[in-house]
């Protein structure tokens, strides 16, 4: 009697991709009975061990496995979907890549490149509109300061003027020393005088 081989659906173990002179993306698949690798490029297949312009594909089958390699001579197209499937007829198994442009990079790069330029630029505007200004903050600054300083001194001087005529007013007079007088405080002092006399 012959031995009961167990069926495996198709399951992925392995999957890698590298980029040096050309990307290459490797599938490696196990099941009962060996599954079938199919590479799909932008949802159109392509073909197993041959070469399709930009694409090469390798398969090989060991026992229960099967490896597959896709190589990409050609940048890919932005946003290209590239899918590797395993299948059998226990079940289907599939890995999706999504490919970049190296030149979507280039683009990015320069998108940041000039978002900090942008940046420095409006740094530069900034800080010139701010000199253009300083003098007319400081003008504004020193003219508060002037308006309170005289507020300032003037609520001084009214303090200190009848602080001296409070002291004018307590001195005696001294002998000897014209004394300045106002008209009518002149007049009633002579009238005074020629009163007493």
């Amino acid at each position: 009697m012959l031995p009961l081989l167990q069926l495996v659906p198709a399951k992925l173990l392995n999957s890698s991709c590298s980029l040096e002179k050309t990307l290459q993306c490797s599938c490696s698949f196990h099941g009962i009975p060996t599954p079938s690798v199919q590479w799909w490029m932008g949802g159109v297949p392509v073909g197993v061990d041959g070469m399709d312009g930009s694409l090469q594909v390798t398969s090989t089958v060991l026992g229960p496995w099967a490896n597959s390699t896709i190589s990409l001579t050609e940048e890919p197209e932005m946003g290209m979907r590239l899918l590797c499937e395993g299948k059998n007829q226990n079940g289907t198994h599939a890995l999706s890549i999504l490919l970049m442009s190296r030149k979507s990079s280039l683009a990015s790069q320069a998108f940041v490149k000039g978002l900090i330029q942008g940046a420095i630029y409006a740094g530069i505007v900034i800080a010139l509109l701010f000199l253009c200004l300083l003098p007319l903050i400081v003008k504004h600054i020193r003219k508060k300061q002037a308006k309170k300083a005289a507020t300032i001194r003037g609520k001084k001087s009214s303090k200190v003027r009848a602080s001296q005529e409070l002291e004018m007013s307590l001195k005696p007079e001294e002998p000897g020393k014209p004394t300045v007088t106002t008209f009518s405080e002149s007049h009633i002092l002579e009238k005074q005088d020629k009163r007493a006399s």
